[in-house]
């Protein structure tokens, strides 16, 4: 049955109970033979399954993912069929649910699976728990922080930054109304708007625009592989990381991200450090346990990097 380890990857976390968001199945990392283009997401009481090509019998998979789940507390099975024009989303088993979340212990981040990116990505959570542990030390520690969100989309580290402690952010996206929706995650959050900008530039083009914000202590660097006319990381990344600088504080920690398959740990390395000379790459962060991959290189590659300029 071509479903089987699907169905029992599923079966196995939900009988690890709790409500956050995860990554149920990880097709993508192509660990699963003929399974590699379908992924199973759990937003309580959702599970959302994307179809990145088509297969026989996708309509049965949530059925039975439905038969599964439904004691556990879901209400519903979405189907995302991202082969299809406008990735359309239906709801195959169950009931569809109005207003889907994900959860993280007491956050919430509203979602839209109407659209391609339903508002939250899962695999960098260890980047969002690598920001809480910074926030936290700096804080104990006595500091004043600002921190650098570049390609903000929905905002999820600035509310994860500002739950774990005083930090004013500076949230960067092209797009307003990505930044429109991060205002309302603080908000649906209860947390307070003070100290928080939501600021529409272009990262790269218009960095002098906001780089005298700063000095920032911390910095976040997520940019999308490729974003048509905007930006590329294979030509855009290292121009970025050259600018960077101009606004950073001496010992500032950045998390840099890069999600492209086509490039490897090494070379995103080189491309850090060449950048200038003051950046240390101190560690990759382990890579979520949702998201196996065949091949690390590919994976979704997230390093903890030290500015170190004497000042």
């Amino acid at each position: 049955m071509i479903w089987k380890a699907l169905l029992e990857q599923v079966q196995s976390k939900l009988e690890e109970g709790g409500t956050d968001s995860r990554r149920f199945f990880h097709g993508r990392g192509r660990c699963y033979e003929g399974l590699e283009q379908v992924c199973v997401d759990s937003f309580h009481p959702a599970l959302l399954v994307t179809f990145f090509e088509p297969y026989e019998g996708e309509d049965d998979l949530c059925r039975q993912l439905w038969q599964m789940a439904e004691p556990h507390g879901y209400t519903g099975v979405a189907a995302q069929r991202r082969y299809l024009q406008g990735a359309p989303v239906e709801w195959p088993a169950g009931t569809p649910v109005a207003a889907p979340q994900a959860r993280r212990g007491n956050l919430k981040f509203p979602l839209t699976f109407a659209r391609q990116n339903v508002g939250f990505f899962l695999d960098i959570e260890p980047g969002r728990r690598w920001l809480e542990e910074r926030v936290r030390e700096r804080i104990d520690a006595g500091e004043s922080l600002k921190l650098l969100n570049l390609f903000a989309f929905t905002c999820a580290f600035s509310v994860v930054a500002r739950a774990a402690g005083e930090v004013q952010v500076l949230n960067i996206d092209v797009n307003r109304g990505v930044l429109n929706r991060g205002r309302e995650n603080h908000l649906c959050n209860g947390l307070p708007l003070k100290g928080i900008k939501f600021l529409q530039f272009d990262a790269l083009r218009e960095f002098k625009r906001f780089d005298r914000r700063g000095p920032f202590q911390l910095a976040v660097v997520d940019p999308p592989t490729r974003q048509k006319g905007r930006f590329d990381v294979s030509e855009n990344y290292e121009k970025l990381l050259q600018l960077l600088p101009a606004c950073l504080a001496p010992g500032a920690d950045l998390l840099m991200v890069l999600n492209s398959p086509a490039h490897s740990e090494e070379h995103f390395r080189e491309l850090i450090e060449g950048a200038d000379s003051r950046y240390r790459v101190l560690a990759r962060l382990p890579q979520n346990s949702d998201f196996p991959d065949r091949d690390p290189d590919a994976a979704l590659k997230m390093l903890h990097v030290r500015f170190e300029d004497a000042g």
